[in-house]
């Protein structure tokens, strides 16, 4: 049911009027989308169906059992992300660890991150700098390379990275999952970079790794968390595979090394029928009720939207977004609200 702005019944609301006029303290704001309202669980992830074919969850099973990284690629909106996260929760695999890339990013930043700086200024602390000052005092070894101390003061300086928590961490006994998102956007060279650490699973700290053998274990951070893995020699090993979902827009092809280690999955665009359950599925329960009532419009509104994207590539969230202010009283196929909702992602479109 569509909310109406106090005073004037029947007509959608105009939560923001750019008049100066407020809206009243005592009425309540519209009800966001299901998928966009808080988690139910502080730091958590709203929890969205996820549709795909038979044909594609097959897919999905062989990397899994394989333990092999799965390549999904497919146009912007297919729900390539989406489907790390379905994976997670149905298997649980715990929080998704997503590593997301760029053109600047390097293999090194998906392992670990050290803070050298931040190191160094501890070091150069006003009151330990009076300290070592003192007249015949001698500076603490605590403070110096190769202290006592100095292996778990390093590892407050080392947070492994989301590549490097998905390998040494697992989620009650399971293995973790890791989001590699839009690989395709990266340097040239860093699929190639991440072949060795992939198939083998381990990689080597060096600023943890030259330390002396009596400081030989070291707990560090990990990624999302406050909670420490303590390391051997500097050396993260896994005790189980992770599974590893890469995502890639097709920017560009990938090595052949690289392509023979993946388990390749295309995420097609789906069709009037698979989007009508997708939008069934995303308005479930209390929500669904007002969408049969109008369902002939939503018909109409998926026919319209199947159009455009064709023509200039349209993503499902923002028929998902189409089909709520639809529901809220709102016509989104008026051109200005379809030129920023419904607007075409490839060639500049909007037309």
């Amino acid at each position: 049911m569509s909310a109406t702005a106090p005073g004037a019944p029947g007509r959608p609301e105009r939560l923001f009027r750019g008049t100066g006029e407020h809206w009243p303290d005592d009425v309540p704001l519209p009800q966001p989308p299901p998928w966009r309202r808080a988690p139910a669980v502080p730091g958590g992830r709203t929890r969205r169906p996820y549709l795909i074919g038979a044909e594609q969850v097959e897919v999905v099973n062989a990397a899994l059992r394989l333990r092999r990284p799965l390549l999904v690629t497919g146009n912007p909106g297919t729900g390539k992300t989406s489907l790390a996260h379905a994976v997670a929760d149905e298997l649980g695999l715990g929080p998704v660890l997503v590593w997301p890339v760029n053109t600047r990013s390097t293999l090194t930043d998906a392992l670990y991150r050290y803070d050298a700086i931040g190191r160094l200024r501890e070091g150069r602390a006003p009151g330990a700098k009076a300290e070592e000052a003192a007249p015949g005092n001698q500076a603490d070894p605590r403070n110096q390379a190769g202290g006592a101390d100095d292996g778990d003061t390093v590892g407050s300086y080392v947070r492994l990275g989301p590549l490097g928590t998905a390998l040494a961490t697992r989620h009650q006994d399971r293995p973790r999952l890791l989001l590699i998102d839009e690989l395709d956007k990266s340097d040239v060279d860093l699929p190639n970079d991440l072949l060795h650490v992939l198939e083998e699973g381990e990689f080597s700290i060096p600023e943890l790794a030259r330390l002396p053998e009596s400081q030989a274990r070291v707990p560090v951070l990990t990624e999302g968390s406050r909670e420490r893995v303590t390391l051997h020699r500097g050396v993260v090993r896994c005790a189980d595979f992770p599974f590893v979902v890469i995502t890639s827009n097709g920017e560009r092809e990938f090595p052949p090394a690289f392509l023979r280690r993946c388990v390749r999955l295309e995420l097609p665009d789906p069709g009037p029928r698979k989007l009508e359950e997708i939008v069934r599925a995303h308005f479930a329960g209390p929500d669904l009720a007002g969408l049969d009532a109008d369902w002939t419009r939503v018909k109409a509104l998926i026919e319209t939207f199947t159009v455009h994207r064709d023509l200039g590539g349209l993503a499902t969230d923002q028929l998902l977004h189409a089909v709520h202010l639809l529901q809220q009283g709102i016509q989104p196929d008026a051109r200005h609200l379809r030129e920023a909702v419904l607007r075409e992602l490839r060639d500049g479109g909007g037309r």
